[in-house]
Protein backbone atom coordinates (compact mmCIF):
# COMPACT_ATOMS: atom_id res chain seq x y z
CA UNK A 1 0.00 0.00 0.00
CA UNK A 2 1.75 3.58 -1.12
CA UNK A 3 0.02 6.27 -0.13
CA UNK A 4 2.40 8.73 -1.56
CA UNK A 5 1.90 12.75 -2.18
CA UNK A 6 -1.09 11.97 0.44
CA UNK A 7 -1.81 14.68 3.14
CA UNK A 8 -3.35 13.57 6.39
CA UNK A 9 -4.06 15.29 9.20
CA UNK A 10 -4.66 13.58 12.43
CA UNK A 11 -5.71 15.65 15.56
CA UNK A 12 -4.13 14.75 18.77
CA UNK A 13 -1.22 13.02 16.95
CA UNK A 14 2.16 14.66 19.19
CA UNK A 15 1.77 11.27 21.43
CA UNK A 16 -0.11 8.25 22.23
CA UNK A 17 -2.36 6.41 19.01
CA UNK A 18 -2.25 9.55 17.19
CA UNK A 19 1.48 9.35 16.91
CA UNK A 20 1.28 5.64 16.66
CA UNK A 21 -1.12 6.46 13.29
CA UNK A 22 0.83 9.15 12.14
CA UNK A 23 4.52 7.63 11.91
CA UNK A 24 2.40 4.36 10.28
CA UNK A 25 0.86 6.59 7.64
CA UNK A 26 4.24 8.12 7.31
CA UNK A 27 5.62 4.71 6.43
CA UNK A 28 3.75 4.19 3.73
CA UNK A 29 4.89 7.79 2.23
CA UNK A 30 1.77 10.14 3.50
CA UNK A 31 2.28 13.61 4.57
CA UNK A 32 1.46 14.18 7.33
CA UNK A 33 0.19 16.67 9.80
CA UNK A 34 1.13 16.80 13.50
CA UNK A 35 -1.58 18.27 15.56
CA UNK A 36 -0.80 19.48 19.19
CA UNK A 37 -2.47 21.36 21.80
CA UNK A 38 0.37 21.98 24.48
CA UNK A 39 3.61 20.09 23.86
CA UNK A 40 5.56 21.30 20.97
CA UNK A 41 8.52 19.63 21.41
CA UNK A 42 6.80 16.16 21.59
CA UNK A 43 5.00 17.06 18.15
CA UNK A 44 7.95 18.24 16.55
CA UNK A 45 9.71 14.78 17.61
CA UNK A 46 7.06 12.94 15.76
CA UNK A 47 7.54 15.21 12.63
CA UNK A 48 11.14 14.63 12.56
CA UNK A 49 10.53 10.78 12.93
CA UNK A 50 8.14 11.05 9.74
CA UNK A 51 11.16 13.01 7.84
CA UNK A 52 13.81 10.45 8.56
CA UNK A 53 11.38 8.02 6.89
CA UNK A 54 10.92 10.53 3.69
CA UNK A 55 7.41 11.92 4.13
CA UNK A 56 7.05 15.49 4.52
CA UNK A 57 5.67 16.79 7.55
CA UNK A 58 4.89 19.71 9.76
CA UNK A 59 2.81 20.15 13.42
CA UNK A 60 0.42 22.72 13.75
CA UNK A 61 -0.49 23.78 17.54
CA UNK A 62 -4.44 23.86 17.49
CA UNK A 63 -7.17 23.46 19.92
CA UNK A 64 -10.10 21.54 17.91
CA UNK A 65 -12.30 22.34 20.30
CA UNK A 66 -12.53 26.10 18.85
CA UNK A 67 -13.76 26.30 15.28
CA UNK A 68 -11.26 29.48 14.66
CA UNK A 69 -8.00 27.18 15.44
CA UNK A 70 -9.37 24.62 13.55
CA UNK A 71 -9.64 26.89 10.19
CA UNK A 72 -6.36 27.99 10.93
CA UNK A 73 -5.21 25.02 10.76
CA UNK A 74 -6.94 23.73 7.55
CA UNK A 75 -5.66 27.24 6.39
CA UNK A 76 -1.94 26.47 6.92
CA UNK A 77 -2.02 22.46 5.71
CA UNK A 78 -3.72 24.07 2.41
CA UNK A 79 -0.62 26.76 2.02
CA UNK A 80 1.86 24.01 2.32
CA UNK A 81 0.72 20.98 1.05
CA UNK A 82 -1.50 22.42 -1.59
CA UNK A 83 -5.11 19.55 -0.32
CA UNK A 84 -6.12 17.39 2.25
CA UNK A 85 -6.89 13.83 1.48
CA UNK A 86 -7.13 12.10 4.95
CA UNK A 87 -8.29 13.19 8.28
CA UNK A 88 -8.03 11.55 11.48
CA UNK A 89 -10.80 12.69 14.21
CA UNK A 90 -8.15 11.26 17.32
CA UNK A 91 -8.18 13.69 19.80
CA UNK A 92 -10.02 12.98 22.61
CA UNK A 93 -10.29 13.82 26.46
CA UNK A 94 -11.57 12.30 29.59
CA UNK A 95 -12.48 13.17 32.87
CA UNK A 96 -14.75 10.69 34.71
CA UNK A 97 -17.61 11.51 37.36
CA UNK A 98 -20.93 9.79 38.03
CA UNK A 99 -23.71 12.14 36.78
CA UNK A 100 -24.73 13.69 39.99
CA UNK A 101 -21.16 14.52 41.21
CA UNK A 102 -20.47 15.84 37.42
CA UNK A 103 -19.67 19.28 37.27
CA UNK A 104 -21.16 21.73 34.41
CA UNK A 105 -17.68 22.10 33.32
CA UNK A 106 -16.25 18.84 33.09
CA UNK A 107 -19.34 18.25 31.09
CA UNK A 108 -18.80 20.52 28.50
CA UNK A 109 -14.74 19.97 28.27
CA UNK A 110 -15.15 16.93 27.33
CA UNK A 111 -18.00 17.15 25.08
CA UNK A 112 -16.59 20.38 23.48
CA UNK A 113 -13.02 18.16 22.74
CA UNK A 114 -14.07 14.94 21.88
CA UNK A 115 -17.31 15.52 19.98
CA UNK A 116 -17.74 19.03 18.48
CA UNK A 117 -13.33 19.07 17.64
CA UNK A 118 -14.97 16.25 15.45
CA UNK A 119 -17.66 18.22 14.13
CA UNK A 120 -15.08 21.09 13.74
CA UNK A 121 -12.25 19.60 12.14
CA UNK A 122 -14.60 17.48 9.39
CA UNK A 123 -16.95 20.31 8.66
CA UNK A 124 -13.53 22.27 7.45
CA UNK A 125 -11.96 19.42 5.65
CA UNK A 126 -14.80 18.68 3.87
CA UNK A 127 -14.75 21.68 1.93
CA UNK A 128 -11.16 21.17 -0.08
CA UNK A 129 -12.13 17.33 -0.02
CA UNK A 130 -15.02 18.04 -1.67
CA UNK A 131 -13.16 20.71 -4.47
CA UNK A 132 -11.00 17.87 -5.12
CA UNK A 133 -13.48 14.77 -4.88
CA UNK A 134 -11.62 12.23 -3.13
CA UNK A 135 -11.49 12.07 0.55
CA UNK A 136 -10.86 9.55 3.36
CA UNK A 137 -12.27 10.55 6.92
CA UNK A 138 -11.71 8.14 9.91
CA UNK A 139 -13.53 8.92 13.45
CA UNK A 140 -12.20 7.13 16.44
CA UNK A 141 -14.90 6.13 18.63
CA UNK A 142 -14.92 3.68 21.65
CA UNK A 143 -16.84 0.35 23.04
CA UNK A 144 -17.55 3.08 25.94
CA UNK A 145 -19.91 4.96 23.33
CA UNK A 146 -21.90 1.49 22.95
CA UNK A 147 -22.02 -0.36 25.85
CA UNK A 148 -21.91 3.09 28.62
CA UNK A 149 -19.44 3.01 31.30
CA UNK A 150 -20.06 4.06 34.73
CA UNK A 151 -18.57 7.16 35.75
CA UNK A 152 -18.21 8.34 31.92
CA UNK A 153 -21.31 9.77 30.76
CA UNK A 154 -19.27 12.48 29.21
CA UNK A 155 -17.23 10.68 27.12
CA UNK A 156 -19.84 7.80 26.66
CA UNK A 157 -22.41 10.77 25.53
CA UNK A 158 -19.53 11.83 23.23
CA UNK A 159 -17.96 8.83 21.74
CA UNK A 160 -22.08 7.65 21.29
CA UNK A 161 -22.15 10.84 19.09
CA UNK A 162 -19.12 10.16 17.15
CA UNK A 163 -20.90 7.15 15.50
CA UNK A 164 -24.50 9.08 14.51
CA UNK A 165 -23.16 12.05 13.20
CA UNK A 166 -20.40 9.56 11.18
CA UNK A 167 -23.20 7.98 9.81
CA UNK A 168 -25.59 11.49 9.23
CA UNK A 169 -21.60 13.05 6.87
CA UNK A 170 -21.18 9.91 4.77
CA UNK A 171 -24.35 10.02 3.24
CA UNK A 172 -24.12 13.82 3.04
CA UNK A 173 -20.26 13.21 1.37
CA UNK A 174 -21.10 9.82 -0.44
CA UNK A 175 -21.28 11.17 -4.18
CA UNK A 176 -18.60 13.40 -3.54
CA UNK A 177 -15.68 11.03 -3.50
CA UNK A 178 -15.31 11.21 0.06
CA UNK A 179 -15.85 7.95 2.87
CA UNK A 180 -16.65 8.51 6.27
CA UNK A 181 -15.92 5.38 8.72
CA UNK A 182 -15.28 5.35 12.55
CA UNK A 183 -13.47 2.85 14.45
CA UNK A 184 -14.90 1.82 17.65
CA UNK A 185 -11.50 1.06 19.42
CA UNK A 186 -11.60 -1.79 22.60
CA UNK A 187 -8.94 -1.48 25.43
CA UNK A 188 -5.57 -0.56 23.42
CA UNK A 189 -1.93 -0.95 25.28
CA UNK A 190 -1.53 2.88 24.84
CA UNK A 191 -2.73 6.76 26.31
CA UNK A 192 -5.77 6.29 28.38
CA UNK A 193 -5.34 2.71 29.27
CA UNK A 194 -2.29 3.50 31.69
CA UNK A 195 -4.43 6.00 33.51
CA UNK A 196 -6.56 3.06 34.75
CA UNK A 197 -5.93 1.56 38.34
CA UNK A 198 -3.77 -1.93 37.88
CA UNK A 199 -6.67 -3.81 39.52
CA UNK A 200 -9.30 -1.99 37.18
CA UNK A 201 -7.08 -3.05 34.03
CA UNK A 202 -6.35 -7.01 35.15
CA UNK A 203 -10.26 -6.75 35.39
CA UNK A 204 -10.96 -5.25 31.81
CA UNK A 205 -8.39 -8.00 30.70
CA UNK A 206 -10.30 -10.79 31.59
CA UNK A 207 -13.28 -9.90 30.07
CA UNK A 208 -11.58 -9.45 26.87
CA UNK A 209 -12.15 -12.45 24.77
CA UNK A 210 -8.95 -12.79 22.79
CA UNK A 211 -7.76 -11.88 26.56
CA UNK A 212 -4.61 -9.70 25.59
CA UNK A 213 -5.14 -5.54 24.66
CA UNK A 214 -5.23 -4.37 21.08
CA UNK A 215 -1.92 -2.96 19.91
CA UNK A 216 -1.57 0.66 18.60
CA UNK A 217 0.02 -0.60 15.20
CA UNK A 218 -3.40 -2.59 14.31
CA UNK A 219 -5.53 0.71 14.07
CA UNK A 220 -3.23 2.14 12.25
CA UNK A 221 -3.35 -0.82 9.66
CA UNK A 222 -7.00 -0.69 10.10
CA UNK A 223 -6.48 2.85 8.54
CA UNK A 224 -4.45 2.25 5.76
CA UNK A 225 -6.62 -0.22 4.54
CA UNK A 226 -9.68 2.48 5.02
CA UNK A 227 -7.65 4.84 3.38
CA UNK A 228 -6.89 2.71 0.28
CA UNK A 229 -9.21 2.35 -2.99
CA UNK A 230 -9.82 -0.99 -2.19
CA UNK A 231 -12.13 0.50 0.68
CA UNK A 232 -13.45 3.09 -1.46
CA UNK A 233 -17.35 1.35 -1.38
CA UNK A 234 -17.20 1.40 2.42
CA UNK A 235 -18.35 4.38 4.27
CA UNK A 236 -20.59 4.98 7.38
CA UNK A 237 -19.56 2.21 8.92
CA UNK A 238 -18.51 1.24 12.41
CA UNK A 239 -15.47 -1.04 12.76
CA UNK A 240 -15.45 -2.44 15.88
CA UNK A 241 -11.58 -3.19 17.22
CA UNK A 242 -12.10 -4.80 20.40
CA UNK A 243 -11.04 -8.36 20.41
CA UNK A 244 -14.54 -9.35 20.90
CA UNK A 245 -15.43 -7.06 24.04
CA UNK A 246 -18.89 -6.02 23.97
CA UNK A 247 -19.28 -6.03 27.87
Amino acid sequence: MNLADKVAIITGSSRGLGKSIALTLAKEKCNVVVNYIKNKDAAEDVVNKIRSMGSKAISIQADVSDEEQVQNMIERTIEEFVKIDILVNNAAVYEDSTVWKMDKDIWSNVINVDLTGVFNCTKHAIKPMREQGWGRIIMIASVVGQIGVFGTSNYTAAKAGIIGFSKAVAKEVARKGITVNTLSLGYFDIGMLKRLPEDVQAMILKQIPMGRWGKPEEVGKTILFLTSDDAAYITGQVINLNGGYYM
